[in-house]
């Protein structure tokens, strides 16, 4: 994928990035108001992780439009084009943040569970579910394009798991007068998310820490470079991604005296593009004599 391409992938799904945004906003109002009311632990939790989608929401848009106003410069040589991937992170530690929270509360509620009104549980749950299937159904496409788009949709998708625990637990209460109901959904609702929490977390912390792309055999990579007619040898090899869809690579290829350079570079551009997808490479054609000083460099 190219930078352009890239930027796209976010930039075209920013209307409904928007839209989401006003729906998260809207209901987690009237879940804190419904839930602060009647002393839902449940429903209070749920507009809290609602909260998160709001900021999370709101931090994929700014990192979008970053992202689209400064992809070129001499200062900013790729961009801002980690901004998306800063967003995914604090969207993760916002999720962890909440989930502990409500582990935290749930729990000590279990000794003396309050007395929750079911009704007015049940239909805030209910216009929360609508919201975040509303959400879900918008910001899926775009999750599978974007780590970014894709920090918004788990986090749409958790809370919209966290408003069926909370109907349940509504109806429970409304029919049953089960007080324990409560509590527990908090708790569930905390285990739900933190897993996915931590996933989006780790892949987050892939991309800044510079790693290579998951799934990509850097050892096979350097070795193809290496097999190429003209090159004896492939070293200082690099393989990182940027953004999502990005990756990015650099190596030093030692070339024999009768090579051609520009046909050694020609075929390793295409060779890294077409087997495995490195559209950007930043490759150095050097003869033999000149590769000992690679050799002694310490990193």
């Amino acid at each position: 994928m190219s930078p352009a391409e890239a930027a796209s992938a976010s930039g075209r799904h920013i209307g409904k990035l928007w839209i989401a945004f006003g729906i998260g906003a809207v209901f987690m109002v009237v879940e804190f108001a419904v839930g602060w009311a009647t002393s839902s632990l449940a429903l209070i939790s749920d507009a809290a992780h609602m909260l998160t989608d709001v900021l999370g929401v709101g931090m994929a848009l700014a990192a979008i439009i970053l992202a689209r106003r400064a992809t070129t410069g001499l200062n900013r040589t790729f961009g801002l084009y980690r901004a998306e991937v800063l967003a995914a992170l604090a969207n993760a530690v916002l999720l962890f943040g909440v989930a502990g929270y409500v582990l935290y509360e749930a729990v000590g509620r279990f000794g003396d569970p309050p007395a929750v009104p079911g009704v007015p549980v049940v239909l805030a749950a209910s216009l929360g579910l609508v919201a975040n299937i509303a959400s879900f159904l918008m910001l899926r496409g775009g999750a599978k394009e974007s780590i970014n788009v894709r920090g918004a949709y788990l986090e749409v998708l958790a809370d919209l798991v966290g408003s069926v625990g909370v109907l349940l637990s509504g109806f429970a209460t409304l029919v049953f007068g089960w007080r324990y109901a409560d509590p527990i959904t908090g708790v569930l609702i905390g285990l739900w998310v933190l897993p996915r929490t931590w996933k989006l977390a780790k892949n987050a912390l892939h991309i800044l820490f510079q790693h290579a792309p998951q799934g990509l055999d850097v050892a096979a990579v350097q070795a193809d470079l290496a097999k190429l007619p003209g090159v004896t040898e492939a070293h200082d090899l690099h393989v990182w991604t940027l953004t999502s869809g990005m990756e990015v690579a650099s190596a030093h290829l030692t070339i024999g005296h009768d090579a051609d350079p520009a046909e050694v570079l020609r075929i390793a551009q295409a060779l890294l593009a077409e087997r495995y997808h490195i559209e950007h490479a930043t490759l150095q054609v050097e003869p033999g004599d000149s590769a000992r000083r690679c050799r002694e460099m310490s990193w």
